[in-house]
């Protein structure tokens, strides 16, 4: 078996990641290996106990409630908005009558996902939060096209909370926290000051600043904010390792593709799906201010795996780590991502030119000298939506739809996917998310 400690400490290293923890479990037992530091401005060492922001992970466990509440029979997958929120109004048009649960855990509700807007620490947040849905915009028809939806997890945070009529913090305590035992799971500073909290760091080529903001704001919570370490990470995955009742193995069945995928090219309900070799791998990765995580689950073999950092470039520790990790512990092969195809001629790339909008980044499009161009332009206001960037993408396929690039050498590729809606909008996806051409 691979050296956990050896494999973490080395690719940590060459990573340029400042600290990370590797969770296995499998085959009955648990182990953890930390390295690195807490953050570079403190230098405190990272521990096995140390906590991490697991992201948008979160919204994993925001999917198992709803799957309780299906399985008590006080809700359905089906169930529209308006049904289970008389009131709420979802865009200037009011889809609330048309967006399912199920359309909210898929991402295919095609309202705004990148809603970040602060609506204080009061427990009424998510309450507030769900209100400024009547002003979001819908990019896509219901049930449309995949598009990573952030605002869709706090809605379904809120339908939580009226079911349970109680507030999301507490429901996730009484129902996930509490009955698996966990100890260090926290979802405000002040619980995660107490333990050994990592510190976010910037991305590529600033991968030793930290943050100066530490977390998102409280009304997130449903869709990202869960803090905590690996032993806690891995008890909440060994729930999903085994069979369960219906609705919980029903978040395991495939409801949708996700377009421009790496290795899991299907949305269940709140899980990432991938087959390996024909085995079924469950999956969901997180990013917040400069903290990213991943969570891998396979029930076929009893394997459980999460790696959480606190850099931006988490992406590249986990392209040196995984692999190595599920070949040796999980006999299985992590399928490679997306890559230049040098064989590739995609013809005309004038067709792609412009500038394309989502509500965190503006990506201008270029073409040139045989080649395309896209420069990164994040909002200025949103300190977690990374930096400015330009890269000259290579074709990933032959049918001209499908594009990567990297910053730097040694970094991992970053692949976009083009397209057009029904209404024959032209967009950009990448991050799972659509950029439309204005």
């Amino acid at each position: 078996m691979t050296d956990l400690g050896a494999l973490l400490a080395e690719a940590t290293r060459a990573a340029g990641v400042p600290g990370a923890v590797l969770g296995v479990w499998v085959d009955g037992r648990e182990t953890v290996q930390a390295y690195g530091v807490l953050s570079t401005r403190t230098g405190v060492a990272v521990t096995p106990d140390s906590v991490f922001q697991i992201g948008s992970i979160t919204k994993t466990w925001t999917a198992t409630m709803l799957a309780q509440l299906v399985d008590e029979g006080r809700l359905s997958y089906d169930a529209t908005v308006a049904e289970v929120l008389p009131g709420v109004r979802l865009g200037v048009d009011d889809r609330s009558d048309r967006v399912t649960v199920r359309h909210l855990l898929t991402h295919t509700s095609g309202i705004d996902g990148d809603i970040f807007v602060d609506t204080g620490r009061g427990d009424d947040c998510i309450e507030r939060y769900v209100t400024l849905l009547a002003d979001a915009a819908q990019i896509t028809e219901p049930g449309e096209v995949y598009c990573y939806c952030n605002s869709g997890f706090v809605l379904l945070g809120r339908i939580i909370e009226v079911l349970d009529g109680c507030l999301w913090d507490e429901a996730l305590r009484a129902r996930l926290v509490e009955p698996l035992g966990l100890e260090d799971v926290c979802l405000l500073p002040e619980d995660a000051i107490l333990r050994r909290a990592a510190v976010g760091h910037h991305e590529h080529p600033l991968t030793d600043h930290p943050f100066d903001q530490w977390m998102l704001p409280r009304s997130l919570g449903p869709a990202g904010l869960i803090t905590t370490t690996a032993h806690d990470l891995l008890g909440y995955a060994r729930m999903h390792l085994d069979a369960g009742p219906p609705s919980l193995m029903e978040m395991r069945e495939p409801q949708g593709v996700v377009p421009n995928p790496k290795a899991f090219d299907r949305i269940g309900l709140g899980w990432r799906l991938g087959d390996w070799d024909g085995v079924r791998v469950l999956a969901h990765d997180g990013a917040t201010l400069g903290q990213t995580a991943m969570l891998r689950v396979v029930p076929e073999r009893g394997f459980s795996c999460c790696l959480l950092t606190n850099s931006a470039e988490g992406e590249s520790l986990a392209e040196r780590v995984l692999p190595e990790v599920f070949a040796s512990y999980a006999d299985l092969a992590v399928p490679e991502g997306p890559r230049p195809d040098l064989d590739a001629r995609p013809g005309d790339l004038d067709r792609l030119a412009g500038r394309y909008h989502r509500r965190a980044v503006d990506f201008e499009v270029t073409t040139g000298d045989g080649g395309l161009t896209i420069e990164v332009l994040p909002a200025a206001d949103l300190p977690w939506a990374g930096e400015a960037a330009t890269m000259r993408m290579l074709p990933a396929d032959a049918g001209g739809r499908r594009f990567v690039g990297r910053a730097a050498e040694g970094l991992p590729w970053w692949p976009v996917e083009f397209g057009e809606l029904d209404d024959g909008r032209a967009y950009l996806c990448s991050g799972g998310r659509i950029a439309l051409r204005g």
